[in-house]
Formats: C-alpha cells, sequence, structure tokens
C-alpha cells in the first residue's frame, strides 16, 4: 500500500481483501479491490455515450438539512437503471424497526420494576449511491467522444 500507510480499517471477505482505508500524511485513500486476479470475463465498455446521456444530474437540496445547502447529484432509483451496481437498496424500500413507547421504570438500586414497553414501526430504507462507481462511463464516454472529434477533425 505504499510508504508512510496507516490502514485504518479493511474489509475482507472469506479471507480475501476487497477494499480498505488507509491515511499517509499526503491524504486519506478509499480504496475498492481493482487487482486483474480478481476478475473474469473483462470485455471493453462500450456504448458509453449513450448510457451517460440516460443519466439526469440534478441540483437539490436535503430536506433533513436545516441550511438547505443546493448540492449537485442524482436520484439513486434513476441511476439504477443505468449503472446498477453504483446503487445500495430499492426504490421506496422500507424497513421494520423497534423503538421505546415507554421506557422501564427502576427503583432506587436500578433494578427493572416495569419493563420498557416496545412496539414496531415501518420506516424508510434509504437507497445509497456510490458515486465512483460512475468513473468508469465518464472515461469511456470521453474516449469515445475524443474518437469521434479526432474523425471529424480528420474528414
Amino acid at each position: 500500500h505504499g510508504g508512510n500507510n496507516t490502514l485504518r480499517a479493511s474489509f475482507p471477505v472469506s479471507g480475501t481483501q476487497y477494499g480498505y482505508i488507509n491515511v499517509t500524511t499526503g491524504g486519506t485513500l478509499y480504496s475498492t479491490s481493482s487487482d486483474y486476479r480478481l476478475k473474469e470475463n473483462v470485455v471493453p465498455l462500450t456504448n458509453a455515450t449513450a448510457r451517460l446521456k440516460q443519466l439526469n444530474p440534478l441540483r437539490f437540496s436535503f430536506i433533513p438539512d436545516e441550511t438547505k445547502k443546493i448540492v449537485d447529484g442524482f436520484l439513486a432509483h434513476e441511476v439504477q437503471d443505468v449503472v446498477p451496481e453504483a446503487i445500495a437498496g430499492s426504490k421506496d424500500a422500507m424497513k421494520d424497526e423497534e423503538y421505546e413507547v415507554t421506557p422501564a421504570v427502576l427503583d432506587d438500586d436500578g433494578n427493572v420494576v416495569t419493563e420498557a414497553v416496545m412496539e414496531t414501526r415501518s420506516v424508510p430504507d434509504y437507497q445509497g449511491i456510490d458515486q465512483s462507481k460512475l468513473v468508469p462511463l465518464l472515461v469511456a464516454t470521453i474516449q469515445e467522444l475524443e474518437a469521434r472529434i479526432t474523425q471529424l477533425e480528420n474528414n
């Protein structure tokens, strides 16, 4: 992993490391395994420009953000159709969550006199996006556009 690295987190699956976070004096590296020895069925990424044109970049603010700061990004469910590996979760998914309706009652010695009353409610199970998974599509699109420009210049 290079010199002066400090491994902060490692993400092994069945003994193989598929990701890690390293910190150096030069910054933080968030790494997903990309070694050729872990891959098969390797083929060129083609038709990137057509796929890229299906993406819908937007500007928005997040509802919980009191500052209402406007940011650039995507709606996860829209990206899922184009680059499914960039998205975790499913559109409109819900999950059950247990919550405390009434807290436990304790005596002066800390012993439970009355158990807490718990219930279950359904809450949103929000989708996530790993925007780094869009980079191969972006690079392939630039390469396709560069080839088209070169061809036009040579005619």
